[in-house]
C-alpha cells in the first residue's frame, strides 16, 4: 500500500499518520461476511488524502465471516477494505461505526448489503447509481469527442449536461434529507460550483471579472476546508491546492492571506492543522514560481516556529536560523550590502600567460555592492568548475552584450571560487570566453557573501533595481531581459 511522500525544501518534513480518537466514542464493530472468501486475511485501511494507511487486519473464517473491533471509534472518513488478489472497495466511516457488511467478490458495489449504517447504505446506493449511469455518460462523451456532425455533438452535450444536473440533484437530495451524516458531507464536497451568467451593469455592459470573483467567493460553499473528516478522503489536498494555485492570484501577499485563513480555520483539529501546515510549507518551499519563498518564510515565522508542537527543538532552532538567511532575500527587500573585490579586464589579459600573476589574489578594488551605480544591476554568481556554468556564463554574457548593455543594465559576475586555485580557474575561464566587458568580481578572503545570498549551487541570478531592491531571482539568463522590461512597464519607465 502506498505511503505518503514527503517533500524536500528548506528541510525535509515528513507527516506521520496521527489518528485522533474521540474520547466519547462507543467503539468500532464491523461484522463482515464476504461470499467467495474463506480462511484468509482482510485489511481495513483509511485514506489520508490520497495515501492509504492500514488500521486493522482480521482473519476471515471458512464461512467468509470476521469482525473488525476497536474500543474507540476510528476517525470519520473514507476507508478501504482490502481483500486478497488486490481486490478492494471503499466504504464510509460515519459517527456510528457498529454495523454489518455483507458482500460478494463478484461485484462489490451491486452486491453489497449494509445493516446498521445509514452512511454506507446511502454510499453504496449512490455508487450503484453512478455505475448505472457510467456507460451512458461514456457513450455521449465519445460522440462529443469523435462525431463530425455538429447536430450530434449538440445533442450529446445536452444529454451530458442533463446527466450532470441529475447527479447534482441526487446529491442535493441526499444532503437535504441527511444533513448530519458524513456521507452527505463527502458527496456535497464532490460538487463543483455553478457560476451564473454575469449581470448587466447600469450602462448595459458586463464586468469581465464578475464570474471569477463569484467563483472565488463561493469556491468553498460545498467543501469546508476546516472539516478534518475530509482529510480522510482522496479529495482534500486537490481541492485546497487547486484553489491556491488556480483560483488565487499567484502573488505572495494574496497567497499568504489565504493560507492564514486555511490554517487558522484548521487549528481546532490538531491532525488537520499539522497536515495542512506541512503540506503548504513543503509546497511553497519547492515552488518554481519566483518569490514563493516569501510564503514559506511567512509560514515558518507565523506557524512553524510558534505552533509546530510535533517538531523537535533542534529542527526549530535550525529553521529559525534558516529564516534569518532567507528573509532578507525576499522579493522587494533591499539586497544585502556585501563587499567584493572587483578586478579590471586588464588584469585577466596580463595574467593569461603569467602563472604567478594568475595566483596573486591581492589585486583589484574592494567595493560595497550598494556603491555600484546602475538603474538595474544583475548579480550573476558562478564558478569555473560548475558544469551548468560552463554553458550559462557564455549565454549570460551574450545576452548582456546584445540586450542588457545597450539598455544600460550592468552585470556583476561573481566568481564563487576562492584561494589561489580558484583564482587560476577564474582567470583561465574569463580569458577563454573573453568575458571582459561586464564587472568581474570575487572575494579571495572569505565566502560570507555566499552564505548571505544563500548560494548553495551555481549559477544563481539576482536582479536589483536602482535602489538595490531585489526584483528578480533564481531565474535563467534568458529570462533576465524580459523580467527587466516587465518591471519597467509596470512602473512606467
Amino acid at each position: 500500500m502506498p505511503a505518503m511522500q514527503s517533500s524536500r525544501l528548506i528541510f525535509s518534513i515528513i507527516f506521520y499518520s496521527l489518528v485522533y480518537f474521540p474520547l466519547w466514542s462507543k467503539g468500532l464493530e464491523i461484522k463482515v461476511q464476504i461470499s467467495g472468501l474463506s480462511d484468509t486475511s482482510v485489511i481495513l485501511a483509511h485514506y489520508l488524502n490520497k495515501s492509504i494507511y492500514p488500521d486493522d487486519t482480521i482473519r476471515i473464517d471458512s464461512k467468509g465471516k470476521g469482525i473488525f473491533s476497536e474500543k474507540k471509534n476510528l476517525p470519520e472518513g473514507m476507508y478501504v477494505m482490502y481483500l486478497p488478489d488486490g481486490k478492494y472497495f471503499d466504504l464510509m466511516m460515519g459517527a456510528d461505526q457498529t454495523f454489518t457488511l455483507l458482500t460478494d467478490t463478484s461485484n462489490f458495489v451491486a452486491n453489497t448489503r449494509i445493516e446498521g449504517s445509514i452512511d454506507n447504505q446511502i454510499f453504496f446506493e449512490f455508487q450503484d447509481y453512478m455505475m448505472q449511469k457510467r456507460d451512458e455518460l461514456q457513450h455521449y462523451q465519445n460522440i462529443l469527442k469523435n462525431s463530425k456532425l455538429e447536430t450530434e455533438k449538440k445533442s450529446a452535450r445536452k444529454t451530458i449536461d442533463s446527466l450532470t444536473t441529475e447527479r447534482k440533484k441526487k446529491v442535493e437530495d441526499i444532503v437535504l434529507q441527511n444533513p448530519d451524516l458524513f456521507v452527505s458531507t463527502f458527496l456535497k464536497a464532490t460538487l463543483d460550483i455553478e457560476v451564473p451568467d454575469p449581470p448587466l451593469n447600469e450602462n448595459g455592459t458586463v464586468d469581465s471579472t464578475w464570474q471569477y470573483r463569484y467563483y472565488k467567493t463561493h469556491y468553498f460553499d460545498n467543501f469546508n476546508p476546516a472539516d478534518g473528516r475530509l482529510l480522510y478522503t482522496p479529495l482534500y489536498e486537490d481541492k485546497i491546492m487547486y484553489y491556491l494555485e488556480k483560483v488565487i492570484l499567484q502573488i505572495p501577499d494574496s497567497i499568504i492571506r489565504e493560507v492564514n485563513i486555511l490554517l487558522d480555520g484548521a487549528q481546532n483539529d490538531s491532525t488537520l492543522f499539522r497536515y495542512l501546515l506541512i503540506t503548504l510549507f513543503n509546497h511553497y518551499g519547492n515552488s518554481n514560481i519566483m518569490g514563493m519563498d516569501a510564503v514559506q518564510v511567512h509560514l515558518a515565522e507565523k506557524y512553524y516556529l510558534e505552533r509546530a508542537w510535533w517538531s523537535d527543538e533542534k529542527f526549530i532552532d535550525e529553521l529559525r536560523e534558516r529564516v534569518k538567511v532567507l528573509k532578507p532575500l525576499i522579493l522587494g527587500n533591499t539586497a544585502p550590502n556585501v563587499e567584493l573585490l572587483i578586478v579590471a579586464s586588464e588584469h585577466f589579459r596580463a595574467a593569461a600567460n603569467d602563472s604567478t600573476l594568475k595566483k596573486y589574489p591581492h589585486v583589484g578594488t574592494l567595493q560595497k555592492l550598494h556603491e555600484i551605480q546602475a538603474n538595474y544591476l544583475v548579480l550573476f554568481f558562478w564558478e569555473a568548475d560548475c558544469s551548468h556554468c560552463k554553458k550559462a556564463v557564455p549565454e549570460m554574457y551574450s545576452i548582456y552584450k546584445e540586450k542588457l548593455e545597450p539598455a544600460g543594465v550592468k552585470v556583476l559576475a561573481i566568481s564563487t571560487l576562492f584561494g589561489e586555485d580558484g583564482k587560476v580557474k577564474w582567470i583561465d575561464f574569463v580569458n577563454k570566453h573573453q568575458t571582459y566587458d561586464w564587472i568581474n568580481a570575487w572575494n579571495p578572503y572569505d565566502y560570507q557573501y555566499k552564505l548571505i545570498f544563500d548560494i548553495r549551487s551555481t549559477p544563481q541570478i539576482f536582479i536589483l533595481d536602482k535602489n538595490k531592491k531585489i526584483i528578480g531571482k533564481r531565474i535563467g539568463p534568458e529570462q533576465v531581459p524580459d523580467l527587466i522590461e516587465m518591471y519597467k512597464k509596470q512602473f512606467g519607465e
